[in-house]
């Protein structure tokens, strides 16, 4: 499908739309596994939790009113994921040692990306990135931090690749020494 065809739209997850969120995870077994919650529970909690309870913990945090991420559509379907929450709301991320806060400001952060394989390669996962900056900012957020891997690496590359996050005017501010990059977008 050429980029040139598709209109894809783009909304957060809202209680309104835990029946699209439920409809693209059915869609997709993969997302479905995780349910984006691999960064937002503790490491003993995810390998303690199942693919259902997973899926009913995101439910849960929409139904608190919690922000999860944006949902992109393409003719009415949702095809498209992006995790974008405060940071402080990831706690496996708050623990990761390879990619520590960087300093005290308020972040939130942009853990995950999912594409449905019909849409990829046509800038999908752009829209997304910038929805979610789009929908981050309406919440307050003045700084969104990204953790983009190389395409190929062997690290959890539903997390966006580096050209994705330039492209959306992030800014590279990984320190001296670390291996794992940081982008922040400045609002």
């Amino acid at each position: 499908m050429p980029t040139s065809s598709l209109t894809l739209e783009f909304r957060p997850v809202t209680s309104d739309r835990l029946a699209d969120l439920a409809r693209f995870s059915r869609h997709h077994g993969k997302f479905r596994y995780c349910s984006c919650m691999r960064w937002r529970m503790r490491n003993s909690e995810f390998s303690r939790s199942t693919t259902q309870t997973r899926a009913t913990a995101l439910d849960d945090l929409v139904h608190a009113g919690r922000a999860i991420g944006v949902l992109g559509y393409l003719d009415g379907e949702p095809v498209g994921w992006c995790s974008v929450a405060p940071r402080e709301t990831y706690a496996a991320l708050e623990r990761y040692r390879a990619l520590p806060r960087i300093d005290h400001l308020p972040v939130w952060s942009v853990v995950c990306f999912f594409v449905d394989s019909r849409i990829r390669r046509n800038n999908a996962t752009l829209g997304l990135l910038r929805a979610a900056v789009e929908y981050a900012c309406s919440q307050g957020a003045d700084v969104i931090e990204g953790y983009p891997v190389e395409p190929g690496a062997g690290l959890y590359t539903y997390m966006g690749s580096p050209g994705i996050f330039r492209a959306a005017r992030f800014q590279d501010v990984t320190p001296r020494g670390q291996l794992r990059q940081v982008l922040r977008y400045f609002a």
